[in-house]
């Protein structure tokens, strides 16, 4: 999704797709306005004699409305993507916002020269309303075009990375001591929780189907909590359970050691968040882990993916550790920004 959103315009993807909903949704609001000074059915093609096809007002409006919005899509939608030229994007914004506001004008045209009679047959297209409308739209159109930056614009992200490359270009290690990790349990165990939640909720639910959506939602949450986020760097070590809830905040100074090592779940407490005989703990399974010493004499346990990704986090939480102690700080940031671009 996020690759999505870089290569578009998300501002012109906004206007593309609400602009015509909102139009069509307006010229059905006053079209109902319209509805008891219409003949029933309305006049859908002219003759020189007057009304030739007919339709019922529903049908007139519903179909209406519905090619303005999709007559608008199609020809929006092609200022979107940010590769195509900017010239063409500019055409395309511009064709889009006439073409929608000409289809409108023209069904509001074939309303206006119905109103106040009873036989659609003696109708004809008011020739004013289709003139003043389709003028609006040529002369918005053009302005839409002509106004529309269709280039990349210097936007407050771009300062934060502008702000992340100087600091790291002015200390190269920064990089260095920055990690990051996803940490979940085995596969297994997600398919052991949905046999044992999903296939007794779809029982129960057959005779109490709020208990049976209970169950699911119960079984969602301990899912979650089988899911951890790790953060390590200048400033130490973080760790969120679900990847939202704060559970372990310690500082870099406040590490004085961190190792590697196999751990077994049991001999913590159990997964998830534990406090067991004076150790936090945070692990989704057994396996590898890092183990850190604090200066209080507290330790901390937290999983770390593989043995290679639980080895760097631990490199990196000695090193932050002992650049702590030796009073090195961090470097300036903007406030909520991680040192590191790929961090949070």
């Amino acid at each position: 999704m996020g690759k999505l959103l870089d290569s578009v315009d998300t501002k012109a993807l906004r206007f593309a797709v609400g602009f015509p909903v909102v139009l069509a949704a307006a010229f059905a609001y006053c079209a109902s306005l319209l509805r008891p000074d219409l003949p029933e059915p309305v006049a859908i093609r002219w003759t020189d004699g007057g009304g030739a096809d007919f339709a019922p007002f529903g049908a007139y409006v519903g179909v209406g409305a519905a090619g303005i919005v999709l007559a608008g899509w199609l020809v929006l939608l092609q200022a979107v993507p940010l590769g195509r030229p900017v010239m063409m994007r500019r055409i395309m914004m511009g064709a889009g916002l006439f073409l929608s506001l000409f289809i409108t004008s023209a069904l509001a045209a074939g309303l206006i020269g119905q109103t106040g009679l009873a036989d659609a047959r003696q109708s004809h297209v008011d020739m004013t309303v289709l003139a003043l409308g389709s003028g609006a739209a040529v002369s918005l159109g053009v302005t839409m075009a002509m106004v529309y930056k269709a280039d990349r614009q210097w936007s407050p992200d771009d300062d934060r990375a502008l702000q992340v490359a100087i600091a790291k270009e002015l200390d190269p290690d920064l990089a260095r001591d920055s990690i990051r990790l996803w940490v979940h349990a085995r596969s297994s165990v997600f398919v052991m929780i949905a046999i044992a939640s999903l296939f007794p909720a779809a029982l129960i639910a057959v005779v109490v189907p709020w208990l049976g959506i209970l169950l699911v939602v119960l079984a969602l949450v301990g899912t979650a909590f089988l899911f951890a986020r790790i953060r390590a760097d200048r400033r130490g070590l973080k760790v969120l359970l679900a990847g939202v809830v704060p559970v372990m905040d310690v500082p870099a100074g406040a590490i004085s050691d961190a190792s590697a090592a196999e751990v077994k779940a049991a001999d913590y407490g159990g997964w998830g968040y534990r406090h067991h005989h004076g150790t936090a703990a945070m692990l989704v399974s057994s396996g590898p882990a890092v183990v850190v010493s604090k200066t209080d004499g507290q330790r901390l346990a937290v999983s770390g993916g593989s043995q290679a990704s639980a080895a760097r986090l631990a490199e990196v939480l000695t090193r932050v550790a002992a650049r702590a102690r030796r009073g090195g700080g961090t470097p300036p940031q903007t406030e909520g920004q991680s040192p590191d671009p790929g961090l949070p």
